[in-house]
């Protein structure tokens, strides 16, 4: 196993861990899980973004399965050949497309850098709390010295107009549209209670 997947499997079993700490869900709980991706865990996904082989780790590793709901943005027909368990929604993480309180939980990882800035990532919280009562969101930690997409360190620490020049020297121009969060940036986007949990490299949101 390469050594970046290596760090990011032990980062994912200590969210699941987390998760199953916190959330306690049982055979009867449903969990909304918001942005998987169509690749199979332990296969080497390689994308304009870089590449990564633990994807999915939440549908592989979870115990009830069969009790997960998938919603990511391609067609998911590869994601459910090799889940056939789960059900596959496609759809937008901003606009949900399902009822109030449909689920019991909403579990999503390392998915709210990605949607666009302050206004959408609170839209992303929004929608995750309208749909479950529980909510459990990561991303990685802002102040950790290496920036987990694009393995650089310390570059996400400059002014915005520096970090921007090196990702295009670095050929990751995509970083640019990542907005990361720290701990109390995180905090911000929930309008009610929640626990906050730095895990080092990744930060836990927690409701309920």
């Amino acid at each position: 196993m390469r050594l970046a997947d290596a760090i990011s499997l032990r980062s994912r079993r200590r969210k699941l861990a987390l998760f199953l700490e916190t959330m306690r869900p049982t055979s009867e709980t449903s969990v909304l899980d918001i942005g998987v991706d169509d690749a199979g865990f332990g296969e080497v996904r390689t994308s304009e973004h870089g590449s990564c082989g633990t994807l999915n780790f939440f549908e592989q590793a979870y115990p009830w399965p069969e009790r997960i709901t998938a919603l990511g943005q391609h067609e998911g027909r590869a994601f459910g050949e090799r889940f056939p368990s789960i059900r596959y929604i496609q759809g937008n993480a901003a606009e949900l497309p399902f009822e109030d309180a449909s689920f019991d939980v909403v579990y999503s990882n390392a998915v709210i850098e990605h949607v666009g800035g302050i206004d959408a990532q609170r839209r992303f919280v929004a929608e995750a709390l309208r749909v479950a009562p529980r909510a459990f969101v990561t991303t990685p930690n802002r102040w950790f010295p290496v920036e987990v997409h694009t393995r650089l360190p310390l570059v996400h620490w400059l002014p915005e107009s520096l970090a921007h020049r090196v990702y295009e020297l670095a050929r990751k121009p995509w970083a640019k549209e990542n907005r990361l969060l720290g701990p109390g940036e995180l905090e911000e986007l929930f309008p009610g209670e929640v626990r906050i949990v730095n895990l080092g490299m990744t930060l836990a949101a927690i409701v309920g």
